[in-house]
């Protein structure tokens, strides 16, 4: 039997109320739990003690037992010190463009910057020439006079 950690939902229409429950994963999400330990009123304020109210001792001994959170009661869990922090999976790549597309765009970049370099040398070469000609040119009148 799977266990999870949950939340079921209680409370009136637009007035939600949760139960945190642990449950067998295959019982309806309001349905049958073997136990309540604790519950979480989102209608509070985010700092109000009465949020999240939490039975530390049994939620430990749950996860001990194999109990699997949810995200969402993880997050409490987290916030208690009861377990690490999950990593975020890594989110999948289908909004990126395609191989092709990628390397059209890295040319078009790299042509960009081959404009760019061609636009700035020539305007730094005329001023650097005339300060070289002049270097070149004192010497030799010293050299004549």
């Amino acid at each position: 039997m799977s266990l999870k950690i949950r939340l079921a939902r209680g409370g009136a229409k637009k007035r939600p109320f949760y139960r945190i429950v642990v449950a067998d994963s295959r019982s309806p999400r309001d349905g049958r739990f073997i136990e309540k330990i604790g519950t979480h009123n989102p209608m509070v304020a985010k700092d109000h003690p009465d949020r999240v109210v939490l039975n530390e001792e049994r939620a430990r001994h749950w996860i001990s037992v194999g109990a699997t959170p949810t995200d969402r009661v993880t997050r409490f869990l987290v916030a208690a010190g009861i377990v690490a922090e999950r990593k975020i999976p890594q989110q999948t790549k289908k909004n990126q463009p395609k191989a092709k597309a990628q390397e059209r765009m890295k040319e078009a970049e790299e042509a960009a910057k081959a404009a760019a370099e061609a636009e700035s040398a020539p305007a730094e070469a005329p001023e650097e020439a005339p300060a070289e000609e002049a270097a070149e040119e004192t010497p030799k009148e010293a050299a004549e006079g």
